[in-house]
């Protein structure tokens, strides 16, 4: 298993590394810890999927992104010193590294490429983070449906046929949508075979049809 969190560090480091970090199992709806918890430890994906979300002060749950096998969450917060910017859960049985928040600030202070690795990555969460700010208010609640669907098909597994084991709820979340979108959208998509559904699972069986209901361009 590569983490990109390495990258330009000798495979002898990155042993040595792992070998301080304790192995951490979850059962599917699993917190990993929550918002504001203390910053003490970033995790590395080993297995299963993780949904990273926050609460609004309205009681509304927005889920910001998932992580899989190879990926990294809760980096950036230990490397700054804050607490714990939303709470992480894991979609279904996983398993992660957890490195202490002292060892990560060594290892980027021993090489310079981690440090490097930190920023892009906080580059691309603040980048993230601005495109759905745009979105919510630029794009309808239908298109976002559509666009977070073609993701999260990259996401489980790239070629169609792809099935993403999430609930019309998760795939709310993600959206910043209602279930009542999400079942609406996803029953149209099916009558026109760009998906299938079942119970717990949606199926994306034509991409090039669903980048089209979600207006992105191939």
């Amino acid at each position: 298993m590569e983490w990109r969190l390495f990258e330009g560090i000798a495979g002898e480091d990155v042993r040595a590394v792992l070998s301080l970090a304790r192995r951490s199992t979850y059962r599917r709806g699993e917190v990993v810890f929550h918002h504001r918890d203390p910053a003490d430890a970033v995790h590395l994906v080993v297995k299963g999927r993780f949904d990273i979300r926050i609460t609004t002060t309205h009681g509304d749950v927005v889920a910001l992104a998932i992580r899989g096998p190879g990926e990294t969450f809760g980096e950036i917060a230990v490397v700054t010193g804050a607490e714990r910017s939303a709470t992480v859960s894991a979609l279904e049985p996983g398993e992660t590294l957890v490195l202490r928040g002292s060892e990560l600030r060594r290892l980027a202070r021993d090489h310079a490429t981690v440090g490097e690795v930190l920023v892009r990555m906080l580059a691309e969460h603040v980048a993230l983070l601005s495109e759905r700010l745009v979105e919510a208010y630029t794009v309808d609640a239908e298109t976002r449906v559509a666009r977070r669907v073609l993701e999260l098909g990259r996401v489980y597994g790239g070629t169609p046929p792809v099935t993403i084991p999430l609930i019309q709820e998760e795939i709310a979340a993600l959206a910043g949508a209602s279930r009542a979108t999400v079942n609406r959208v996803l029953r149209e998509a099916e009558d026109r075979g760009f998906v299938s559904l079942s119970r717990g699972k949606t199926t994306l069986l034509d991409e090039s049809g669903m980048a089209r209901l979600a207006r992105v361009r191939g």
